[in-house]
């Protein structure tokens, strides 16, 4: 092997783990200092530390580290650390091995998220534990606004949340920079036994919105999660009326998503109003749940409510309403008034 060159298969022969092969082969380049222990690959500028840890391959990795001497620290373009492959990917043997080996535990990749986050990504309590009982912060943020968990939240693992309580029990009062809070997003990924721990535990306010006004209940109505817009209803007093910021209230929102089953809860079983109105155009459900089916697509809703007056357009939308109407039943009848 010519001085300053590597083989491009070393990446693939740690992803298959070919440990023997890889050994054999490294041992053939004429200057580690130089060509090994520094070396990027990829797009990502990934190092061999970044590959082993990415995949699982501890026996590779503890080699990489103690054999071949390179830096448990590197970083790769994204300023990713092997940490954050281990943690990220579910590698629990890896990610005890780095830290051991002094890997930083709390240290930051692009868009500012720790290995812990990355954890809480996946349904990885072993790895959580052994990043807090390691000194990991449980309260940092990453650029969005994000600590550990609200990432945890959306995830849903009742084991990781109810760990995440016990070891900070006020980890819960926490919002994004648009001001959602876990429980906006547990209702809105119909986390359902997610909630029902943050309503026990924590101490959200009924109603909480974000910058848009946007409730935990509109989140779960307008994603289709009915059963944890019920629990909402029945253990934290939500309004089912109340409005965004633009005046849509959760009816609206449902329609716009096209959720079904949930229009036929809010208008049968709580009797909201399927002719309430929201935004300055003062449209109601059916508006947006005519746009969402599609029969003048591409038109923004003026360009839509002109367009109900040209013939054409007209009797195509009417179509499309009788099929609606089929779908939401008798009460959308009311719906329409021109």
């Amino acid at each position: 092997m010519e001085e300053g060159q590597l083989p491009k298969s070393f990446p693939r022969l740690i992803q298959e783990g070919m440990f023997a092969l890889l050994k054999e082969e490294i041992e053939k380049v004429p200057d580690l200092d130089r060509d090994m222990r520094k070396k990027h690959w990829g797009k990502l500028g990934d190092t061999l530390l970044h590959f082993a840890a990415r995949h699982g391959r501890l026996d590779i990795l503890r080699y990489l580290a103690e054999t071949v001497g390179m830096d448990v620290e590197l970083v790769n373009r994204d300023y990713k650390r092997p940490l954050h492959e281990a943690a990220s990917m579910g590698h629990p043997d890896c990610v005890s091995y780095l830290l051991e080996q002094g890997a930083t535990v709390d240290c930051l990749k692009k868009a500012d998220w720790t290995p812990l986050m990355m954890a809480c990504t996946r349904r990885n309590l072993e790895i959580i534990r052994d990043l807090v009982q390691h000194g990991a912060n449980l309260l940092l943020k990453n650029k969005d606004g994000w600590n550990c968990f609200h990432i945890a939240s959306r995830e849903g693992d009742p084991r990781v949340i109810q760990y995440l309580l016990d070891a900070s029990p006020g980890i819960w009062d926490t919002e994004s920079r648009i001001r959602r809070t876990p429980l906006h997003t547990a209702a809105m990924h119909g986390c359902l036994e997610v909630v029902k721990i943050l309503l026990e535990r924590c101490n959200y306010q009924p109603d909480a919105r974000d910058n848009c006004g946007v409730t935990p209940f509109m989140d779960a109505v307008q994603n289709g999660h009915l059963d944890v817009a019920r629990l909402l209803l029945e253990k934290h007093q939500v309004h089912y009326n109340a409005r965004d910021a633009l005046g849509d209230q959760p009816l609206h929102r449902a329609a716009i998503t096209a959720q079904d089953d949930a229009l036929r809860f809010l208008v049968s079983d709580l009797r909201v109003d399927v002719n309430a109105r929201a935004t300055a155009l003062q449209l109601t459900a059916l508006h947006y749940a005519a746009k969402c089916l599609n029969p003048l697509e591409g038109l923004s809703a003026p360009q839509f409510m002109a367009a109900q007056h040209q013939p054409a357009a007209k009797n195509r939308l009417e179509e499309h309403l009788e099929n609606l109407w089929g779908r939401i039943g008798s009460a959308g009848k009311g719906f329409w008034e021109m």
